[in-house]
C-alpha cells in the first residue's frame, strides 16, 4: 500500500470547514486525472495531506491557486518517435487540458487558478543529446502556442527566467552545483526506494531509446545510459528545488507517475497505453472514434494520414 496521510478534520469554524470543503473538491478535480505509480489503489481527496494543505492556503487568503508542473521540456531526438523537434498536437492538446482544468477550478474558487508550466530542457540538455537551440525553438513555440490558443490560466518559466543570458553550458553548472545531490546519495536511494528505483529505470529506458547514432555496441549503450540516468535524476532534483525556491508556496504536480500521499501530484496529461508515455516522446493519432492517444510516430504513421497544422506536420488522422 502506498503512503498515505490523512487531512484533519476541521470542526472549528464555518469558514474553516467551507476552506476544507473547497480544497477537497478541488482535489476531487484533480483526481480523475491523476497519473498513478499505485493505480490499485483506491485514491480519495483525504489521501493526499500535502496538496490539500497548500490548496487550502490559496483559499483561505482568496487567492489564485498556483500550479507548478516542471516538464515540456524539448522533443525526443529520436525521429522513430516524434514528428519533429518543435511543439505539435500532442503538446496543444495537451496546454488545453491544464488551461481547461484551471477554468474548471475557477468556477468553484472564484480567484481561480494558474499553472506555471516550468520547462527544464535546458537542465539536462547536453545529457540527453537535444542542442540548445532547439530547446530554445520548442520553448518559443510553446509559448506562441499558449498565445495563440488563447490559455490564459497558463504561463511558461524556464532557464532564461532565472539567469538570464548566461551560456547554457554555465547555467547548467550553477544550477546543478546548488541544487543538486551527489551521484552516491541517488545510488543509495535507487537501492532502497521502489519510486527511485522505478524513475531511474525509465530514465535508463528513455535515453537508450532515444540514442541515435551511437557507435558502440548495446551494452556500451546501456552502460553509457546508466550513467547518463543519474545526471538526468541529479539535474531533475536540482530543477525542483529551484522551482520550490522560486515558487515556494505552489503546488506541485508531476508529469512523472507518483503514489498517493506524497509532495508531487502525478497528472495525465493525454491517453497513452504506456504510463511514462508524454507528448515530448510520441506523436498524437486521432482514433476514428474521437479519441486520442500518445503512440510512437512510427506506430502512429502505420495507423493513420498526417495532418499538417501552421505548416508543419501536426498528428496523425487514423484510418
Amino acid at each position: 500500500m502506498p503512503p498515505v496521510g490523512t487531512v484533519p478534520v476541521v470542526t472549528s469554524a464555518p469558514e474553516q470547514r467551507s476552506t476544507a470543503q473547497l480544497a477537497a473538491r478541488i482535489l476531487g478535480l484533480l483526481l480523475p486525472h491523476r497519473r498513478a505509480s499505485d493505480p490499485e489503489f483506491d485514491a480519495r481527496p483525504e489521501h493526499f495531506p500535502f496538496q490539500f494543505a497548500q490548496l487550502a492556503d490559496f483559499i483561505a487568503a482568496g487567492e489564485p491557486i498556483v500550479f507548478t508542473l516542471p516538464g515540456f521540456p524539448c522533443k525526443s531526438p529520436n525521429p522513430a518517435k516524434v514528428l519533429s523537434h518543435l511543439p505539435d498536437e500532442g503538446e496543444r492538446l495537451s496546454l488545453t487540458f491544464l488551461d481547461g482544468l484551471c477554468a474548471e477550478i475557477g468556477r468553484i474558487h472564484p480567484p481561480g487558478a494558474r499553472i506555471l508550466i516550468c520547462s527544464d530542457g535546458h537542465i539536462f540538455g547536453d545529457l540527453i543529446n537535444v542542442p540548445d537551440e532547439h530547446i530554445d525553438e520548442y520553448s518559443d513555440e510553446l509559448t506562441a502556442m499558449i498565445e495563440r490558443e488563447g490559455l490564459r490560466h497558463l504561463d511558461t518559466f524556464d532557464l532564461r527566467a532565472v539567469l538570464g543570458d548566461l551560456p547554457y553550458d554555465r547555467k547548467r553548472a550553477r544550477v546543478h552545483a546548488q541544487y543538486a545531490p551527489s551521484v552516491q546519495e541517488l545510488r543509495e536511494q535507487v537501492m532502497t526506494e521502489e519510486e527511485t528505483l522505478r524513475l531511474y529505470r525509465g530514465i535508463t529506458r528513455f535515453l537508450t531509446e532515444d540514442a541515435v547514432g551511437f557507435p558502440g555496441t548495446k551494452s556500451a549503450l546501456q552502460r553509457e545510459c546508466r550513467r547518463r540516468a543519474y545526471g538526468v535524476i541529479q539535474r531533475s532534483r536540482a530543477w525542483g528545488e529551484l522551482i520550490a525556491e522560486q515558487h515556494p508556496r505552489s503546488v506541485r504536480l508531476s508529469i512523472h507517475p507518483q503514489p498517493a500521499g506524497v509532495l508531487k501530484f502525478g497528472i495525465r496529461l493525454l491517453e497513452a497505453a504506456d504510463a511514462w508515455m508524454t507528448p515530448w516522446h510520441s506523436a498524437v493519432l486521432h482514433r476514428p472514434d474521437g479519441t486520442w492517444e500518445l503512440l510512437r510516430n512510427e506506430e502512429a504513421a502505420r495507423l493513420g494520414r498526417p495532418v499538417m497544422r501552421e505548416g508543419r506536420p501536426s498528428h496523425y488522422e487514423g484510418y
